[in-house]
């Protein structure tokens, strides 16, 4: 019997781990989105039929995203800053990408993918946990299947404050990086160990920039292997 060379199954892996990154969206039917911005995904989440929750903590951002939500029924907004801590201070910075890259973590690395992208400004934001969002705002987690994370390096920390409730999430999406974009930001081998000492396994996996020096961004997505 021939058995495939390591290089050929590690191809069909990648492969696998490559399609389309946001299909496990059709095996949910709704969707809490950390990092809103102005909700560039909300068309996809109403053709999918999708609920969704967004949050964003950037006082003008999210006045834009309450409007572009006005058509979009099952799609609503909250306004919070969401870390590890409650009622803890932050200074936010505000990116010049229309906020897109805002973060509480200063820049590293990250101009050498983006290199037009700075910091304009500062705010001094105050923090909650998803867990204490979800227990004010009284939502209904078990309606919200789908957690999307896009908070530019704090992805570890908001994971961190939802532990309580992680488990009842059947995918988790996130944006991570395999190097130090942000001072101090959480990376993909950091991310892998916190789900899988959680019962959670990658499902999907996809490049989206990469680092002339070496080092890339990724859309991952991982799947609660007890749901």
């Amino acid at each position: 019997m021939r058995f495939p060379k390591p290089a050929a199954i590690l191809h069909r892996v990648k492969t696998f781990l490559a399609r389309d990154p946001d299909r496990f969206l059709k095996k949910v039917s709704g969707v809490i989105h950390v990092g809103a911005n102005t909700g560039q995904e909300r068309e996809t989440y109403k053709q999918l039929g999708l609920q969704v929750i967004w949050i964003e903590p950037i006082p003008e951002v999210f006045d834009t995203l309450r409007k572009n939500l006005a058509a979009y029924p099952g799609q609503v907004a909250f306004q919070y800053l969401v870390t590890d801590r409650d009622d803890a201070e932050y200074t936010f910075h505000i990116a010049s990408n229309d906020g897109a890259s805002s973060s509480i973590l200063d820049f590293k690395l990250h101009k050498d993918i983006w290199p037009e992208v700075a910091y304009e400004r500062s705010i001094t934001l105050r923090s909650n946990t998803l867990t204490s969002v979800i227990q004010k705002e009284r939502i209904n987690v078990t309606d919200y299947k789908a957690l999307v994370l896009d908070t530019q390096g704090s992805e570890l920390l908001v994971l961190k404050g939802a532990d309580a409730i992680l488990h009842g999430f059947r995918f988790v999406k996130l944006e991570v990086p395999d190097f130090e974009s942000y001072k101090g930001c959480c990376q993909l081998r950091e991310v892998g160990q916190f789900f899988k000492q959680r019962g959670f396994r990658e499902f999907s996996r996809h490049k989206f920039a990469e680092r002339p020096e070496g080092g890339s961004y990724f859309d991952i997505v991982y799947r609660n292997s007890a749901a």
